[in-house]
């Protein structure tokens, strides 16, 4: 249970994370109305909080969390973006998970 709550956690972590960066570049970018950075810095201050619910130390939580972060950043490509993944982006997020799976339920000695 413990793997799932920490992936579930990582993985709403990520898209607040990702929100609040791609709401500012949609209006950099002329997409999108200025007051979307209104929901940007909201969606920021809900990442930081997020990353604070972590029973670990913080630097293995953040070392940790850009695993899930880029394969989430994948889903978001594909979903929002509307590209879909190639077989070298799942492996490189296969990767990253594995070391995030590492770092985080690694045995402590």
């Amino acid at each position: 249970m413990r793997v799932v709550s920490v992936m579930l956690l990582f993985m709403v972590t990520a898209v607040a994370e990702i929100a609040g960066c791609y709401l500012p570049w949609l209006w950099l970018n002329n997409r999108a109305p200025a007051w979307v950075l209104a929901p940007a810095i909201l969606s920021l201050g809900l990442f930081v909080w997020l990353l604070t619910l972590h029973s670990a130390e913080a630097g293995r939580v953040y070392a940790a969390y850009g695993g899930v972060y880029v394969a989430t950043a994948l889903a978001w490509l594909w979903l929002v973006d509307g590209v879909q993944p190639n077989r070298w982006d799942l492996l490189g997020s296969a990767v990253t998970l594995s070391g995030m799976a590492i770092i985080m339920f690694g045995p402590r000695g």
